[in-house]
């Protein structure tokens, strides 16, 4: 080894001074940028303005924008042109607009100033239950909103972040008097009031409701009021709020048929997602058609080994198990309905090889457009009783397998008379139909243990128009109107004071404007419907039957969207539902007079990025400049 001479060591001596003199100034440096971001801090917490504005800590990266609460609205302006540097989302959240989707029906007031938060910061304690199983519901959905959160901070890279002394604790508190079962039912109350406020160094929300889905709800919200910065790369959130909420329809639903074309169970979960994200609490499944039947039962198999696409293409009774329990964590029910008599096919076919005769007539016949809508055709034969034998069995497992018990849906749409007449040329077709949804009604009082639910749906069809509506119970019978708002068979049913869903064709329904697979027309119901005219269709608002004439008062539950298939397949689910579906959800749980506002695109705008934020890929309002300008788009 070689040795330092004297001028070696007086060399590197001089470089040691100008390391530690180097040391010494980034040091200062280091301690007068904690001192002007502490200034900072301390300036957005004590600054009284009537909106205050979170000064941004930046994260490494300048940005390019800087949006500004001007006259109750967000002004974009150039970073290099202000001495305030706040990003978009918070600017929304601080401003004038409630920025929560759907709107609240009562009272609200938000606070104009935020705090840092931490997904692991946010804890519940459950200080009143009615039962245990409602508490079991209150932690697991607790814990799926805090996994929501971080799945913000993932995005933002900070899931593994230490909180600094300016990161409040979250403390949220429950209370639910009231039902102790906590699937959503038909009497339901999922009313919630929230509050939320500083104490300490922490954040304590209280959320009191009567029911799980109530409580649920108040989770949603609360989950609304935080947002994450991408300035400060951290979780933000309001730091004072109340907030008292309760729908105005109790049935706001959305359809999706898996039958025309298959959807794996994780679009499910995932379209379950952005339900409960919206507050909406029924998930229709049309899950059986005349082109597939891919729920493999325990109590007929031969349904899906005849009737399903191929062994990728089947849902399990565990699939389903595990899609009813996200959905009533996130206060939605399962709506399973197998359709019949019509709208059956090859999956009904192989009663002859096992001694039950045939179970359908008129499969894939043709030429099809005689006997039905779309290829292929089919509808069960209603003079067969193991028809109605294998309808209680399938009845039993899906309400064992959905544990919806008070409301069912039987389908009953689009019967060929043709078809029947076929065959049995000795009866009105009309009168067959009316046998068998009687027959069908009596093998789901069976099903259901000897007990009718409260709550049947039939769709809207020729059955329930006159002469033929007036022989439905309305003590049992609801009917799900399709028909178009104009049509006087669609008021008819309201006017007859039945118990109605409504998916009009010329408002709700998503699968329209994309053309038939059939021809070059522009299909059976012309254009698209923008979420525009979905949010501002308000049929229940035309003149009402009055008492004095001696008609029924109308009785409508809700409504629902309905997603048909036969141009959709996974990949495109998404985009096609939401974020139009969000809007029928505020349609349904507020139903404000005003249509689509320059408040509502802002905060619909708003909605989309939290959807987004879940992994939903649900399509643009509007060019990105809009966001960033939205009062310049209006």
């Amino acid at each position: 080894m070689k040795s330092w001479g004297e001028a070696q060591w007086r060399s590197a001596s001089s470089n040691f001074s100008r390391v530690g003199r180097l040391r010494r100034a980034l040091l200062l440096l280091a301690a007068a940028a904690c001192t002007a971001a502490g200034v900072l801090y301390w300036r957005q917490q004590t600054d009284d303005s009537a909106h205050r504005p979170l000064q941004s800590m930046l994260a490494g990266v300048e940005p390019q924008w800087s949006w500004i609460c001007r006259n109750d609205r967000c002004e974009r302006l150039l970073a290099s042109e202000t001495s305030i540097v706040q990003s978009l989302p918070t600017c929304n959240m601080l401003c004038a607009s409630t920025q929560l989707w759907p709107q609240p029906t009562g009272p609200v007031s938000l606070a104009t100033a935020a705090v840092r938060v931490r997904s692991n910061g946010f804890s519940l304690k459950v200080l009143a239950s009615p039962s245990r199983q409602v508490t079991e519901h209150l932690n697991d959905a607790f814990f799926l909103m805090r996994d929501d959160l971080r799945t913000l901070e993932r995005t933002a890279g900070i899931e593994n972040r230490r909180s600094d002394s300016a990161t409040r604790d979250v403390l949220v508190r429950v209370a639910v008097n009231g039902s102790g079962d906590p699937r959503m039912k038909q009497d339901t109350d999922e009313s919630y009031k929230l509050a939320l406020r500083p104490s300490g160094k922490s954040l304590v929300v209280d959320i009191t409701a009567h029911s799980f889905s109530g409580a649920r709800h108040g989770f949603e919200t609360l989950s609304q009021l935080v947002w994450l910065d991408p300035y400060t790369s951290s979780l933000l959130a309001l730091e004072a709020a109340t907030v008292e909420d309760a729908p105005k329809f109790r049935y706001r639903g959305l359809l999706l048929d898996t039958a025309r074309n298959y959807f794996p169970v994780s679009d499910i979960l995932r379209t379950i997602d952005a339900m409960g994200a919206c507050k909406m609490n029924t998930f229709h499944w049309h899950i059986s058609d005349s082109q597939s039947f891919p729920l493999r039962l325990t109590s007929a198999p031969q349904l899906a080994q005849h009737g399903s696409y191929g062994p990728g293409a089947i849902y399990t009774t565990d699939d389903v198990k595990a899609i009813v329990r996200k959905a009533r964590l996130r206060g939605i029910r399962v709506l399973i309905e197998v359709d019949a008599p019509a709208h059956v096919g090859k999956a009904w076919t192989w009663g002859p090889l096992e001694g039950l005769g045939h179970l359908a007539h008129c499969v894939e016949v043709e030429p099809w457009s005689t006997y039905c809508g779309e290829p292929p055709c089919g509808q069960l034969n209603p003079r067969n009783p193991n028809v109605y034998k294998l309808l209680e069995r399938i009845y039993a497992e899906i309400i064992e397998l959905t544990g919806v018990d008070d409301i069912f849906h039987l389908g009953g749409d689009e019967v060929s008379e043709r078809c029947w007449a076929q065959h049995f040329n000795d009866t009105d077709p009309m009168e067959l139909w009316i046998d068998f949804t009687r027959r069908a009604m009596l093998a789901l009082e069976r099903a259901n243990g000897g007990k009718a639910p409260q709550l049947t749906f039939l769709w809207s069809s020729r059955l329930t128009q006159s002469p033929y509506l007036e022989r439905l119970d309305k003590k049992r019978y609801g009917i799900q109107v399709w028909g178009s708002s104009r049509w006087p068979e669609s008021r008819a049913v309201l006017d007859a004071g039945y118990r109605t869903v409504i998916s009009h064709v010329d408002a709700w329904y998503l699968d329209c404007g994309f053309g038939s697979w059939r021809d070059s027309s522009d299909g059976h119901c012309g254009p698209y419907r923008s979420w525009q005219q979905i949010y501002e269709h308000r049929p229940w608002i035309e003149e009402m039957p009055s008492v004095a004439t001696g008609a029924e008062q109308w009785r409508i539950e809700g409504g629902a969207a309905c997603q048909w298939t036969e141009q959709l397949a996974s990949g495109g689910l998404d985009a096609r539902v939401w974020p139009r579906t969000a809007a029928l959800a505020e349609r349904l749980w507020s139903d404000r007079v005003e249509g689509a506002t320059a408040d509502v695109y802002l905060r619909l705008d708003t909605q989309r990025s939290r959807l987004l934020a879940k992994g939903i890929h649900a399509a643009p309002l509007w060019p990105r400049w809009c966001s960033h300008n939205p009062h310049a788009c209006l």
